[in-house]
């Protein structure tokens, strides 16, 4: 068993880059927060030749993720670098164009995501996009009972996680200065939202 395989990220890569191929036309830098075991980032590195993506993640994730972009050898891939929510801020002093995050916003507490949020809010330049991939729910009702139970295993695990809700996410996005676009149905009852980034935020 390749404990740095992920099988849910093989399956849904492909449906993630045709929401991607979307947005992205051309060249910049990418963000990827929460970068795990970097599958995501190898292939769309792969899909996008042009696009510099910089992988990052706590700390206890790097070795594998190193090990996975040095097997790659990937000129545009890049990282990983050091990014803890609520400790940590945007790696480097060059701007992003966009930023890519899948399935976190579940693992971290409410509070956490905010944080997050706000950061975004701060470090990104008009224009730029973030696409958030995970389950959420939506007016409180779960999409399915699948993911009822997915919750309730994350809350008896840590009762701080949780999948989050839709409203509660663009409301909060809305706050730090973001444009919601669009809401993407994905496999396995899960979503790609789009934000645009509005005005600076000081």
């Amino acid at each position: 068993m390749n404990i740095n395989y992920s099988e849910a990220a093989e399956r849904n890569k492909e449906p993630i880059y045709q929401v991607l191929k979307e947005f992205i036309h051309s060249d910049g830098r990418l963000l990827e927060i929460g970068s795990g075991k970097a599958q995501h980032a190898v292939y769309m590195a792969t899909k996008f030749p042009k696009l510099h993506w910089v992988t990052s993640d706590q700390s206890q994730y790097h070795l594998g993720i190193k090990q996975r972009l040095k097997e790659a050898k990937l000129s545009n891939l890049h990282g990983p670098e050091k990014l803890k929510v609520g400790k940590d801020d945007f790696p480097g002093k060059r701007p992003f164009d966009y930023v890519f995050t899948s399935n976190t916003l579940h693992i971290m507490s409410w509070k956490e995501c905010k944080t997050l949020f706000k950061l975004l809010g701060k470090r990104l330049r008009v224009g730029s996009l973030v696409f958030i991939y995970g389950p959420f729910s939506y007016d409180g009702d779960y999409m399915s009972e699948s993911n009822k139970k997915f919750d309730d295993f994350l809350k008896q695990r840590d009762p701080q996680s949780g999948i989050r809700n839709f409203e509660d996410v663009v409301k909060s996005m809305k706050k730090a200065q973001f444009k919601f676009l669009k809401d993407y149905e994905m496999p396995a009852n899960n979503r790609i939202l789009v934000f645009e980034k509005l005005i600076h935020q000081t």
